[in-house]
């Protein structure tokens, strides 16, 4: 078993640097992928039989996880509103994506934030609430408690 193995090995060519870089960098990618992520982490979850489910959520993250919550659940999913980065889209059709300022927040999050909000107060007893949080989620949903202001968190 040893010798085929070797041989096995010496039939394979070596790949080269620029190769090894991009399988290197490919496996990065494919590792911070969230929809993998996401699907392990709701396969032992199910969506409430009575209520629906409700998504909330910020970060630069939060919109690729909504769609893998979607695609996931389907039409379990009745509404839902996550803060994402400019240009952090995806594609969503019940969940609505809000862009914000990162890493300033702006007055985009703060009403996303407000959104979340009321959507979450909304949530009934048989519903579920799903709350998805990545990184930079705390810049896209600024709510600050008086006497503090936006401005006070944009310095």
């Amino acid at each position: 078993m040893l010798i085929e193995a070797g041989r096995r090995l010496q039939k394979a060519s070596p790949l080269t640097l620029r190769e090894s870089a991009r399988s290197i960098f490919d496996a990065a990618l494919a590792a911070g992928d969230v929809r993998p992520l996401v699907f392990r982490a709701l396969a032992d979850i199910a969506p409430p039989e009575r209520g629906g489910v409700l998504v909330v959520g910020a970060g630069k993250a939060s919109g690729a996880m909504a769609a893998a919550v979607e695609e996931m659940w389907g039409d379990r999913v009745r509404d839902g509103v996550v803060a994402v980065k400019d240009g952090y889209l995806a594609p969503t059709r019940r969940v609505r994506l809000a862009e914000a300022g990162h890493p300033v927040p702006d007055q985009r999050g703060a009403e996303a934030a407000r959104d979340i909000r009321v959507l979450a107060e909304a949530a009934g007893a048989d519903d579920l609430l799903l709350v998805l949080v990545s990184g930079g989620g705390s810049a896209l949903t600024p709510a600050p408690p008086p006497p503090i202001t936006l401005a006070d968190k944009q310095r």
